[in-house]
């Protein structure tokens, strides 16, 4: 069990507030980790994996020029999965999302976006407040480890934002 999702189940319980993911690179590990918690369905409201661009279009609502322009992995992207998965959430008190969107490798990276890039998004609404915020983070290591620091670093997110 990770102590940081522990800690995300117990404070947004607390605080009434509902989680959604919004997954590509991770592919629902931080879903699967907030799921590991008992308790865990009085805040977690879902979790989306839109590993291809058509996922991040169609379940998401994330535009396919912004996609075709900035790339899937990029801020651009990060912050509409992050709203995408907010507006999602049929709650109508505190609401919080992350998103994640990265180069796991081995393959994949270039000059500009190399292994390990992982951008983030994170909204929450509380009331007519709307916050959105994003940032990237290059891990090191290998796709499994990468893959891990990434959701680990997304459930932190979460957790400082409530």
């Amino acid at each position: 069990m990770n102590p940081i999702a522990a800690m995300i189940i117990e404070q947004a319980t607390a605080s009434g507030v509902m989680i959604a993911a919004a997954e590509s690179c991770t592919g629902g590990m931080v879903a699967a980790a907030l799921t590991d918690i008992p308790g865990s369905s009085m805040v977690l409201d879902r979790g989306f994996v839109t590993y291809s661009n058509t996922a991040k279009a169609e379940m998401l609502g994330v535009d396919p020029a912004i996609i075709s322009h900035h790339g899937a992995v990029s801020e651009e992207v990060v912050r509409a999965m992050a709203a995408g998965a907010l507006n999602s959430i049929a709650h109508s008190g505190s609401k919080l999302a992350v998103s994640v969107s990265g180069v796991a490798g081995p393959g994949g990276g270039s000059d500009e976006k190399p292994v390990g890039l992982v951008w983030f998004g994170i909204a929450g609404q509380a009331g007519n407040r709307l916050s959105l915020e994003a940032e990237q983070v290059i891990f090191p290591g290998d796709r499994g480890q990468i893959r891990q620091k990434a959701a680990d670093h997304a459930l932190q997110l979460l957790l400082d934002r409530l």
